[in-house]
């Protein structure tokens, strides 16, 4: 394990032309100090966590002793916001500080969030609060736990400096992970612009830094799409089946690496809605539970749109190549999906009628205002019939009980291990929002971050017992849905 100024920085986005970014330094905030530090995410960039400890270790994550290897840089990008094109976003409130490659040959960004002002702040102050920190640090690690592909977080700091949003919160940094920042909006600045020399540069530095593998096929450019179509389709199906709703689809939003970007509204499903909105500035339900599958969809297509000129082919062919690949989009993700919902409800071989089974008990759990996670974890356990009593009407889930125990016959294994396959695969824990405020409100009001500790044991592994945590598995004390949350941070 390494010291911080013996990473291996590898700074390939900053040696694109400067149409790509613009260069800034972080602004410290006042009197900052350490929040919280995850050594499992120092692990990915092969960094040594007694680090943490050193004297200086805030002062150079946060702008005010940078490393000499830093690069500090904004990077600019468009997208489609709620459907509509904008065409000029980029980093408001963050700043990539460089990239490292680990002992594996892996690279992963290292990103400050709240890092101040840059050319992208359209009038905003370039602030995180704390809350919103602790939301996105929390719920990357409950991914990435559940084995949902996210971007990580190394560390949370805090300060004294007020922030003003709806009330004035204490400022914060969060320092990300990721393979990568390109999104699809970075692919929509360039092609809306009509700038193809910059879209073939962008398309060739992704080729070259994370999908090497594919550089020597007959149309790279191509077969990008159609490994982003894929991961894409892969991690929405993951998203449905553990019952996340991202909350802001923008394309600004989607990562071409196929893992979740952007913790802002979020919320993962208390009782089974479908159409749950967790973004209260979601007036039309755009981005609803039930919708995700069909935007991922919509935000391929306008990632599809921008690779046109780059295809080795006349236009109208190239249009037609790309129709093609995002036709496998729909078959990729029911596949996934599938599977996942027969793993969570312990079917080994999909059978016909499988699909109807869990549509119809969907919808029992809809009108019964059933909990999602609870409900899986019941039928994972020795005694799944027990699982009609969480229904408001018992009777209601009879009938399906029985298709269920009947299908089940056609499974080969015992009873016992189908339910360690299901409890492996079925959460017993989950970042239910109340659990999320509850850690907030401890330190932002009481500055005890030991909240923030406890449940991160827990979310790191989802689907352990953790003897004395049951009450963080039960669901909201008033039986509500997760409350919508808000877009500001």
């Amino acid at each position: 394990m390494k010291k911080l100024h013996e990473l291996n920085f590898d700074n390939s986005y900053a040696r694109l032309p400067p149409a790509f970014y613009s260069r800034h330094v972080p602004v410290p905030l006042a009197q900052a100090h350490l929040v919280h530090f995850n050594a499992a995410a120092a692990r990915l960039i092969d960094l040594d966590p007694d680090q943490a400890a050193r004297p200086d270790f805030v002062d150079i994550l946060t702008g005010g002793s940078l490393l000499p290897e830093f690069q500090p840089l904004a990077m600019c990008y468009a997208g489609h916001q709620f459907g509509h094109y904008v065409s000029r976003l980029g980093d408001g409130r963050a700043l990539l500080l460089g990239e490292v490659r680990n002992k594996q040959g892996e690279k992963w960004d290292l990103q400050l969030k709240g890092s101040g002002e840059t050319g992208y702040s359209r009038g905003g102050d370039g602030r995180s609060v704390l809350r919103s920190a602790i939301r996105e640090y929390l719920c990357s690690e409950a991914m990435h736990g559940l084995g949902i592909p996210t971007t990580r977080a190394l560390c949370i700091t805090g300060s004294r400096e007020e922030v003003y949003r709806e009330q004035i919160e204490t400022g914060a940094m969060l320092l990300r992970l990721a393979p990568s920042h390109v999104r699809f909006g970075t692919f929509e600045y360039f092609y809306y612009q009509q700038h193809f020399d910059e879209l073939r540069i962008l398309a060739d530095h992704v080729l070259e830094q994370h999908f090497r593998h594919l550089r020597e096929t007959a149309d790279p450019y191509l077969a990008l799409l159609r490994e982003v179509i894929a991961s894409t389709a892969r991690l929405v199906a993951g998203w449905q089946a553990v019952g996340f709703a991202h909350g802001v689809m923008n394309t600004d939003n989607m990562s071409i690496h196929g893992i979740t970007l952007d913790y802002g509204p979020y919320g993962f499903l208390d009782r089974y809605q479908a159409g749950f909105i967790c973004n209260h500035s979601d007036h039309s339900g755009r981005y609803a539970f039930n919708r995700q599958p069909d935007i991922a969809l919509f935000n391929l297509s306008c990632l599809a749109q921008t690779l046109l000129p780059l295809l080795d082919a006349q236009p109208e062919a190239a249009a037609e190549l790309a129709k093609a690949e995002l036709a496998q989009y729909e078959a990729i993700f029911t596949d996934d999906y599938a599977a996942r919902m027969r793993a969570k409800l312990g079917l080994q071989e999909s059978m016909p009628g499988d699909q109807d089974l869990c549509a119809d008990l969907l919808r029992l759990m809809e009108d019964n205002h059933v909990d999602y996670t609870l409900l899986f974890r019941t039928l994972s356990g020795p005694e799944p019939e027990t699982a009609r009593t969480l229904f408001r009407n018992p009777q209601a889930c009879d009938a399906w009980l029985e298709r269920y125990q009947a299908r089940q016959q056609a499974d080969p294994r015992s009873a016992q291990e189908r339910s360690r396959s299901m409890e492996q695969v079925n959460p017993k824990y989950i970042l239910r929002n109340h659990l999320a405020e509850a850690a907030i409100r401890s330190a932002a009001d009481d500055g005890d971050y030991n909240a923030i500790d406890r449940l991160m044991t827990v979310l790191q592994t989802p689907f352990d017992e953790h003897p004395g945590m049951e009450a963080w598995a039960a669901p909201p004390p008033d039986g509500a849905q997760a409350v919508q949350v808000s877009c500001s941070s």
